[in-house]
């Protein structure tokens, strides 16, 4: 295959991911793969990621669990048709599909309960809040304009089967918002990890996972570090982006975190 005119072919993981990317609209950025490190998949799970875009987040979670296979489902037809051939790019057809649908209408793309796991990197920002892109794809990808965080939430816990687990990165400035919605849509937050740039700075990213129908009981774990100093990033980033497998739960096991 070859990337388009409009398009870059980029790599990850070392060079064993590649995919094409617009080079004007969505392009992923690390958000995605330190959700994909700090999800919690078991042998053979179901996942299912909302909102995939080009696809990073079920490529980058499909080579870390080479059990699992993932639906990733989208709105935006060309996003659809990108993600599609980077998945047949890196010959993962029979692990990985994409849906052409909306997470407001859930019914229509796939039947409740039918997976153990849910992923987001939802819009970060409101509809009326900032200046809207140009593009259509940066648009749908950082502004709530083809659902809303409530949404989302609600999708995942249509999707989940009983005590299944819904994981998502967000802004740390909206941290009750992602909270509190999670709780309205019967998903208990269980396990929280901040995310710093530097050492030292304030938090700007929130990874968080919950579980559908869960007691509380909330964990919060140590804090990710993105930067060592400069623009080098910390050992454990460094890592993540090279596909290294990496268990973020330090405490305790997953097993334990389960109601």
């Amino acid at each position: 295959m070859m990337s388009r005119s409009d398009e870059s072919l980029d790599a990850f993981f070392d060079g064993r991911i590649t995919l094409y990317q617009s080079r004007a609209g969505y392009r992923f950025s690390l958000d995605a793969l330190l959700l994909a490190h700090f999800v919690t998949a078991k042998t053979g799970a179901r996942v299912v990621d909302l909102g995939t875009g080009n696809g990073v987040i079920p490529l980058a979670l499909a080579a870390l669990h080479p059990s699992i296979e993932v639906t990733g489902i989208e709105l935006q037809p060309r996003m659809v048709e990108r993600a599609r051939r980077n998945i047949a790019q890196n010959e993962l057809r029979t692990r990985i599909k994409i849906a052409h649908g909306d997470v407001r209408s859930p019914k229509q793309i796939a039947r409740a309960g039918d997976f153990d796991v849910a992923v987001c990197n939802p819009p970060y920002r409101k509809s009326t809040s900032g200046r809207l892109s140009m593009n259509e794809e940066r648009q749908v990808a950082r502004h709530e304009l083809a659902g809303g965080l409530d949404e989302f939430l609600r999708a995942g816990a249509f999707f989940l089967r009983a005590n299944g687990r819904m994981a998502m990165v967000y802004p740390v400035v909206r941290s009750v918002d992602l909270l509190t919605a999670m709780r309205d849509a019967g998903l208990e937050p269980k396990c929280l990890r901040m995310v710093h740039s530097f050492r030292g700075a304030k938090a700007s990213l929130v990874l968080a996972e919950a579980i559908k129908g869960g007691r509380s009981g909330l964990e919060v774990l140590a804090p990710l570090i993105v930067y060592a100093g400069g623009r080098t990033y910390s050992d454990e980033v460094a890592s993540m982006i090279a596909g290294t497998r990496a268990r973020l739960r330090h405490a305790q096991s997953a097993d334990a975190l389960e109601d």
